[in-house]
């Protein structure tokens, strides 16, 4: 589903507010009190919690003089281009993958369109999903949307309007900062990485009034305050309240709320925070500083626990099939944030993920039926996260199992994946997903799910479950 048409553009977007606020008699900034407003207040934090989090990694991602020929980061409206898989030293983004290799892209199309190119695919999977600065995905080119033909479009941002060159097709983003999560899968030896390196190449970033001229980008700003060491939930969830909608009020100018998000605007409003306005706490009363300094505490327990409540659980696995477009499931919205910014549209990619952490103390098995391998068209992977839902650092610097894994089969044909801390052994040691001694959780990724039987989307094909080693 496009976001288009659910995103209100610029003073429109205030109108809707204000209309809907006369309609329900209620009155901008009137101030609950007590513990609605502490209510009012975690309700804000999880609207919030997306946005703000996209900014904190957006800073991250760009506070670089240029963009380096191997790297996660780079410049506002530069790719980077991951040329190798992200090892257990990757904190930027939480729950990476180690399937495909990134081009990874910040931009600000608030002032400027910018006219990305993509090569021809020659046949490879990809896709290059966009999200608006509420994590929605409101395009996402590639194999099973656009084919691999070599394509040119121009993302403008809202209110722009304009006349685009021949041959450049315009995608509009509904917020003026949008970040493009580019995969193309690769089966991770260096002669395949070298051929998703020509591809990389041949992508582009150019602002509009430069299309078509010789162009050079400019240098990017370096900010010394900036923390490029803590993983950055780490760094949102550390935030207190106070800084937390500062940030958060800074980002509604250029970043309007959707046509749908008019009652939590209204919410906002309560705490003294108006789109295109900016924030100051010092003059709140301390009634409203208290309850914005007491929601994270209150808000994150509430988000973690959607593990159980956002998708169906099947085998210990909780199952999300409505991700990538998330309309008025904030809480949805703020736990994918949490977990894993940057999900795809489930007709892209389906996460099943373990909904409680797992005892590294422990060894677990995955037992595989013959035949019953996850049913994708495009690829399948199965990934370990430590605590901090990142990789976790082991000798075999293996992160994930999937089907290019050279598995020891069984004799019927089923495959055991041992989990576990210590070598299940030499002859087992291919079918091993090594894990830390403390806490670990997984996630399973099925990138382009089959949609005929056997499927995940209609229930025909289920993810086993992680048992005890030895049941």
């Amino acid at each position: 589903m496009t976001q288009l048409g659910r995103r209100l553009m610029g003073a429109l977007g205030i109108l809707v507010f204000i209309a809907t606020a006369a309609a329900s008699g209620s009155t901008a900034g009137a101030q609950p009190s007590g513990d609605n407003l502490k209510s009012v207040a975690v309700e804000a934090y999880i609207y919030a919690y997306p946005l703000v989090t996209m900014e904190m990694s957006r800073r991250v991602s760009t506070n670089v003089a240029a963009a380096a020929n191997s790297g996660s980061r780079a410049p506002m409206n530069q790719f980077a281009f991951l040329r190798t898989y992200p090892d257990a030293s990757f904190t930027d983004v939480v729950a990476p993958n180690a399937d495909t290799l990134y081009e990874i892209l910040w931009a600000d199309v608030s002032k400027e369109p910018l006219v990305i190119h993509i090569p021809a695919l020659d046949g490879r999977y990809a896709l290059f999903p966009m999200l608006s600065a509420w994590t929605n995905v409101f395009e996402s080119p590639g194999t099973r949307t656009t084919g691999d033909a070599a394509q040119t479009f121009a993302v403008t941002g809202p209110g722009w309007s304009g006349t685009l060159p021949a041959g450049v097709r315009e995608v509009k983003s509904p917020t003026g900062l949008f970040w493009m999560i580019g995969r193309i899968y690769s089966d991770g030896t260096p002669e395949d990485f070298a051929k998703v390196h020509k591809l990389q190449d041949g992508m582009t970033a150019t602002p509009l009034s430069q299309y078509g001229k010789p162009y050079t980008a400019p240098a990017g700003n370096v900010d010394s305050a900036i923390d490029m060491i803590k993983p950055i939930g780490e760094q949102v969830n550390a935030l207190s309240g106070t800084d937390f909608f500062t940030i958060f009020a800074s980002m509604l100018a250029q970043n309007p709320p959707a046509a749908d998000d008019a009652p939590a605007v209204a919410k906002l409003a309560q705490l003294g925070i108006t789109p295109g306005q900016p924030l100051d706490t010092s003059k709140l009363d301390p009634s409203i500083v208290a309850a914005m300094n007491a929601a994270p505490a209150a808000a994150l327990p509430r988000m973690k626990a959607m593990f159980t409540s956002a998708g169906k659980v099947q085998n210990g696995w909780a199952i999300f099939t409505n991700l990538g477009s998330y309309g008025t499931n904030y809480d949805l919205r703020a736990f994918i944030s949490l977990i894993g910014l940057g999900a795809n549209l489930p007709a892209d990619a389906i996460y099943p993920a373990t909904v409680k952490p797992f005892d590294g103390s422990k060894n677990y098995v995955i037992h595989f039926a013959s035949g019953q391998m996850p049913p994708a068209e495009a690829f399948w992977s199965l990934t370990l996260y430590d605590k901090r839902q990142l990789f976790y650092d082991n000798p075999l610097n293996r992160y994930v199992v999937s089907q290019r894994s050279s598995f020891v089969k069984n004799a019927d044909g089923s495959v055991d994946v041992y989990v576990q801390h210590a070598s299940p052994g030499a002859e087992k040691e291919a079918n091993w997903l090594p894990a830390p001694a403390d806490t670990f959780s997984l996630i399973m990724r099925i990138y382009r799910p089959r949609e005929t039987p056997p499927s995940i989307i209609d229930g025909s094909w289920t993810v086993p479950p992680v048992t005890p080693a030895g049941q």
